[in-house]
């Protein structure tokens, strides 16, 4: 038991791992629809570039969404009106027109009768109006729309909306049915009698018409026509019209579905797990290979599946809720989010790992990937220096702009000409771009919550106005001028070879945070001619200078210094040898163990650690130069970084003999500067 115990603890790193990749797998395909992915793919206007395709099985062919919008727009236009029909009116407005005329005109004895010619015009145009119908009000229909009108439930006639009547349209009715023989005296009498009697007849069902109209709907069949198995689709090379088009989809579509109610389906389900097992084992790989620091930190390949399995829960849920808002996530967040925290290599791998996941889910999988890998890249190549805002929001900008031309591309090969192209899409992408401007706020959580480390707060750190910096320059006012000096080198040797020059700026400024503890031990600290060491043995003063890096690791963890800084301080003197203590301990004993001399390291990693230690030895150094010149200069560096690389102190770290021999010259070029004779002013 204790042997397995102990094999565990040693491999728990690795057990970790192991179970991060299996559930972050079977996460992912929980996520993903457990249909069979058709085998061939096909686009619009584009060649069949497979084999010739015969029917594997009896099928139907789907309508498209096209055919169906245009079916539906058909039966809403030719569904029926229907509408209440009340037959008392008519009598009661021939009662009450009778009484209005014999009224009107009882002073005329040749009118006040029921055979006058006024007379029975206006019976018959009150017979004419309800013969069709008045209606109760204005109904936004058009003219050749069918009309039923029914009382009590009962079928009574057929009609156009247009013959029916309104209100509104009464005078003008009059006037165009009204003899041109009779004076105007008697037409305008005529209309005052009639708006005071008429009165509507029917009125509006909206159930028995919303009824109609969704039975019509319900009718609509989502087929036409079907294919018999082994019959030929289409051939090799046969260029994919509407036709096919619509087939092959139909093709797809019942492929797709067919899974669903089949053993295939745990086929299915393993298949899509070997495939996402195999794209995360790819990440796992790479950080192996080219990022051994971080697939070492359990944290850090924790917080790269994390990323990844957000993406593709964020997208599967939109596909979900509507594929058609697919565009709206900002998956140009994770390689923003991953080179913040690690680099541009490792943000774009995973980038491009997470969009071929996505292709399995996706509708128009090419278009998709394609979008999003350019976007990706462009994201890379002009997103640096996150923590300066215009930045991110020009480069926000142009991966906006990638998205509409690349889209734009895309529907006019498919399409072939301009129409029908969806301007909302572009509206999604700019929504995308506005919710990736929300990358700032998320790299301070996850800050936060993995505890990593990003520009943003190195950019903070970099302020001498820091709690520690200001303690610093207080009680090691020297060694706070040598780090500002280390750090002015390191940065501008960092830009010369292109490594992380905010980065290392920190880093220079805190490496000697330790001699914070023994100040006065320091000689850039001694401000009288008393030197401590000469009260002490070499072997006891060498103790307290290589402690120096020790007390900084306890002090910057105490002050919960990320741990990319504490780096600097573990390496900034890697193995090397405390040269001056050591030679005067061997004057007086031979048998000196070298070791009780030399710093516990361990060895610089990084470029960055590499080039602190080069301008760390060289900025010290350089305050025991005496009359100063070019050349004293160029030979004063050489030997101090030949030395070191003698010593074997790169050899753990990813720099070159060109970037060394660059960082060289930026650093004789600068001390050349400080260095620079001065001329001599007349007192």
């Amino acid at each position: 038991m204790n042997v397995f115990l102990n094999k565990w603890y040693k491999n728990h790193a690795l057990v970790y791992k192991i179970l991060l990749f299996l559930v972050t797998t079977l996460f992912i395909v929980y996520l993903f629809p457990k249909t069979g992915k058709f085998r061939y793919s096909f686009e619009k206007g584009k060649p069949w570039q497979s084999e010739n395709l015969y029917a594997p099985f009896n099928f139907a062919i789907k309508k498209s969404q096209n055919e169906i919008e245009h079916e539906k727009l058909e039966i809403e236009k030719n569904s029926p009106v229907y509408f209440e029909g009340n037959m008392d009116i008519e009598p009661k407005v021939l009662s009450d027109y009778i009484y209005r005329f014999n009224q009107a005109f009882k002073d005329s004895s040749y009118l006040n009768t029921r055979n006058s010619h006024l007379y029975k015009w206006g019976k018959s145009f009150v017979e004419k109006l309800y013969t069709k119908g008045v209606l109760d009000q204005d109904y936004n229909y058009p003219d050749n729309k069918p009309a039923i009108i029914a009382t009590s439930n009962t079928f009574q006639k057929e009609l156009q909306y247009g013959s029916l009547y309104e209100l509104s349209e009464l005078r003008q009715l009059i006037e165009k049915d009204f003899d041109n023989n009779l004076t105007v005296e008697y037409r305008n009498s005529m209309i005052s009698i009639f708006f005071d009697v008429i009165k509507p007849n029917i009125g509006l069902n909206e159930s028995l018409t919303q009824k109609a109209l969704e039975e019509g709907l319900s009718k609509i069949s989502l087929t036409r026509g079907s294919i018999e198995q082994d019959q030929l689709i289409i051939s090799k090379g046969q260029v994919v019209e509407d036709e096919q088009y619509t087939i092959l989809n139909s093709l797809k579509s019942e492929y797709e579905s067919q899974v669903w109610n089949t053993a295939n389906y745990n086929w299915v389900l393993v298949a899509y797990t070997l495939l996402v097992a195999l794209a995360l084992l790819m990440l796992l790989l790479f950080l192996r290979k080219y990022r051994m620091e971080v697939f070492l930190n359990n944290t850090k390949v924790t917080f790269i599946f994390f990323n990844i399995a957000l993406m593709i829960l964020l997208t599967t849920l939109i596909i979900n809720y509507n594929s058609q808002y697919i565009y709206v996530v900002p998956l140009c967040i994770l390689p923003l989010v991953l080179k913040a925290f690690f680099d541009a290599r490792l943000g774009l791998f995973a980038h491009v790992l997470t969009v071929l996941l996505l292709g399995f889910i996706v509708p128009n999988s090419y278009e998709y990937m394609f979008l999003q890998i350019i976007a990706g890249i462009v994201t890379i190549l002009t997103v640096s220096e996150l923590y300066k805002r215009a930045n991110l929001f020009i480069s926000v900008g142009q991966i906006t702009f990638i998205y509409i031309i690349a889209y734009f591309a895309f529907f006019v090969i498919h399409e072939g000409q301009l129409t029908g192209l969806k301007w909302e899409t572009f509206g999604l992408f700019i929504l995308s771009g506005l919710a990736t401007l929300f990358v700032q706020p998320l790299i301070y959580i996850y800050e936060k919550i993995f505890g990593l480390v990003s520009d943003v707060s190195l950019l903070e750190l970099s302020d001498t106005n820091t709690k520690l910096l200001k303690e610093l320059s207080n009680k090691a006012p020297g060694t706070f001028h040598h780090s500002l000096n280390v750090a002015n080198l390191a940065e501008a040797s960092a830009n010369e070879i292109g490594a992380n020059s905010m980065l290392i700026r920190v880093g220079a400024l805190y490496h000697d945070i330790g001699k914070m503890k023994n100040p006065t031990y320091f000689t850039e600290n001694q401000s009288t001619m008393i030197n401590p060491h000469d009260e002490l043995s070499s072997s006891e003063s060498a103790r307290i200078i290589i402690d120096h890096a020790i007390n900084g690791i306890e002090i910057a963890k105490k002050h919960n210094l990320p741990d990319r800084v504490i780096d600097f301080i573990r390496t900034h003197h890697g193995t090397s040898l405390v040269y001056y203590f050591y030679m005067k301990e061997k004057a007086t004993n031979e048998d000196v163990d070298i070791k009780d001399f030399s710093y516990p390291g361990p060895k610089p990693f990084s470029k960055e650690t590499a080039i602190l230690m080069m301008c760390d030895s060289v900025e010290a150094a350089s305050k025991s130069l005496k009359e100063p010149t070019s050349t004293k200069i160029n030979e004063f560096v050489e030997n101090i970084i030949n030395k070191q690389m003698d010593n074997g102190q790169f050899l753990n770290a990813d720099i070159t003999f060109k970037e060394i021999q660059s960082i060289k010259k930026v650093l004789k070029h600068k001390l050349a500067n400080i260095y620079h004779l001065r001329i001599e002013y007349p007192e």
